[in-house]
């Protein structure tokens, strides 16, 4: 499939539709349908491990809907997890989420698609490709989905056992995920090297009490990891974001 860029022209969504079916392991059995009343399947789709620590299940249910705000580390961090072990992902209408980034936690970018500019649907570019792909990261750009519409792709998600990760507003998601930026490690008032990125990430079911968890998003050489705040080594404090780019 590959991680190159797909223009949005009229025929797009014929090729989408074509490359889907090619998918290895995914084009076949995306033609078959889980009845609607069935609950979402029980299998998980790998993530970072501090996140896992917060998710109910340990991991992203396939066939679920998440309404995603906050920071790019993050949903960078879940197409790495993703194509780093195995499966094959897409990001739509978010041009500026790194793919270097996502190279160096990880990710196999044989098996990320981008489309950058999906034209004036990316829903309709997301529904195509939640026919093929275990990861869908969809950017609305500020669009709104009204709630059928929001209904129809949470069915079709759940029909094919593939994830929809939504950055923007969307009706009644199994899940309910915000990473903000709090701080830096390595960083002072315009000087020092950065070290990691500190993040505060919030998870929110349907049912269950919402949880809430620091990471830190660590530098070593040529990789980044993820690490839950108290495993991070070294006496550096966190400098507060507001303190870092004064």
């Amino acid at each position: 499939m590959g991680s190159e860029a797909l223009p949005p022209d009229v025929g797009m969504l014929d090729e989408l539709r074509r490359r889907m079916a090619a998918v290895p392991g995914r084009g076949e059995s995306a033609t078959g349908h889980i009845p609607r009343e069935q609950q979402l399947r029980r299998d998980l789709l790998p993530v970072p491990p501090p996140l896992a620590d917060l998710l109910p299940d340990g991991g992203l249910p396939k066939g679920a809907v998440v309404a995603y705000t906050g920071a790019h580390s993050l949903l960078t961090g879940l197409l790495a997890a993703v194509t780093g072990n195995g499966g094959h992902a897409a990001v739509v209408g978010l041009p500026r989420l790194g793919l270097l980034a996502a190279a160096e936690m990880g990710a196999q970018l044989s098996r990320l698609a981008v489309i950058a500019d999906p034209g004036p649907d990316p829903a309709e570019v997301a529904a195509v490709l939640l026919d093929g792909l275990d990861l869908v990261v969809l950017g609305l750009g500020g669009l709104a989905v009204p709630p059928a519409r929001c209904r129809v792709l949470a069915a079709r998600a759940r029909n094919r056992g593939a994830t929809l990760v939504v950055a923007g507003e969307w009706a009644n998601p199994t899940l309910r995920l915000d990473s903000r930026v709090t701080g830096y490690r390595g960083l002072g008032p315009g000087r020092g090297r950065l070290r990691s990125v500190c993040l505060d990430v919030r998870v929110s079911a349907k049912a269950g009490q919402t949880r809430h968890g620091r990471m830190d998003l660590c530098a070593r050489v040529g990789r980044t990891e993820w690490l839950t705040r108290e495993n991070v080594s070294g006496a550096t404090e966190v400098t507060p974001l507001r303190e870092a780019v004064s």
